[in-house]
């Protein structure tokens, strides 16, 4: 799948966000090494601990579904170009990776897209 494709996916899915409290909707659509797509949006609680990312949210979709690897992720806020995932998303992509592979991490910057990699992103990694 081509990552426009993807982007135009998390475009779409950010639409479903639930932000009324931050007003930062994301969308988040996750390539797996199996070549399944799966997207996500953030939601929020009023007890702000309990607010999901949409990376999160739609990783959490893929490993429901039995795939539990990830090759592509595309991040997309009508808020901010170059919408980065968090550190903690980081860290959760970095869980369900090929290690020997890296992901490929992309974003919108106004009309262009930027691809980046997760290990740009986190560098020296947690590892068990």
């Amino acid at each position: 799948m081509k990552y426009e494709e993807l982007m135009a996916k998390a475009i779409k899915v950010s639409r479903n966000s639930y932000s009324p409290y931050s007003k930062f909707a994301v969308g988040a659509c996750v390539l797996t090494t199996s070549g399944n797509v799966y997207t996500g949006c953030n939601f929020e609680n009023s007890s702000f601990g309990m607010t999901i990312c949409a990376e999160r949210n739609a990783i959490g979709s893929a490993i429901a579904a039995g795939d539990k690897k990830i090759k592509a992720v595309a991040i997309y806020s009508p808020n901010q170009d170059n919408c980065a995932p968090c550190g903690a998303c980081r860290q959760v992509m970095h869980e369900f990776c090929d290690k020997d592979e890296d992901v490929d991490i992309i974003l919108k910057n106004g009309d262009e897209l930027r691809i980046c990699t997760l290990a740009e992103l986190l560098p020296e990694s947690f590892n068990l």
